[in-house]
């Protein structure tokens, strides 16, 4: 008896496995190319929110006065911009790693923070689509975070009065939380774990 006729079920049902795997790993790969590129656009808008402020650190005196044993605004500014430099450097190298994305979140709230100490007159909020959002609380991210609804994205107030940052961080969050949704989904999630595709972070 020929093996070929009686095996030619598990043939069609190896070639139907084979073209999902294929079409589910595209998919992913193609949300993660999304994500990378998005970030690409991010990392662009927060150089440009870094170059305001160390503009203005430069044309700035630093002769300010430290209050109870703290180091000067203009100095914790200054620090907390070059920290956020350097991890923006290295979140470059890789977009879609949480634990670079939250070291970098901390590091850009610490500046936005600093800015907001040693310029309370000087930050604009948007919404994501790039609308004026009401003026940024004297409490800082802290009282928004209270005063938002649950599961409400918070807008950030910006040094740079642009919306390109806060449209650029919101775009990346939106295909960090598509590409996350595809590798949850089951069975797209065993691709996800065969080809080693990890879950992303978004920038909050």
């Amino acid at each position: 008896m020929s093996f070929v006729p009686d095996s030619w079920p598990w043939w069609i049902v190896g070639a139907v496995l084979l073209f999902w795997f294929v079409g589910a790993y595209n998919r992913i790969v193609r949300l993660r190319s999304s994500a990378l590129q998005a970030y690409a656009a991010l990392d662009a808008a927060l150089v440009r929110q870094l170059d305001f402020v160390q503009s203005r650190l430069a044309e700035a005196p630093a002769a300010q006065q430290p209050l109870a044993g703290d180091p000067p605004a203009h100095a914790s500014l200054q620090a907390s911009a070059g920290q956020l430099v350097t991890l923006l450097a290295a979140t470059r190298l890789k977009p879609l790693d949480p634990a670079g994305i939250a070291a970098l979140s901390t590091a850009l709230h610490v500046m936005l923070g600093a800015w907001q100490r040693l310029y309370p007159d000087a930050v604009v909020s948007f919404e994501a689509d790039g609308t004026l959002s009401r003026p940024a609380p004297l409490g800082g991210r802290e009282e928004a975070l209270a005063a938002a609804a649950p599961g409400t994205a918070v807008p950030l107030a910006w040094p740079e009065p642009s919306a390109a940052a806060e449209i650029a961080r919101s775009q990346f969050n939106q295909a960090v939380d598509q590409y996350n949704a595809a590798t949850a989904q089951f069975p797209a999630l065993l691709v996800a774990w065969i080809m080693q595709l990890r879950p992303a972070a978004p920038l909050r």
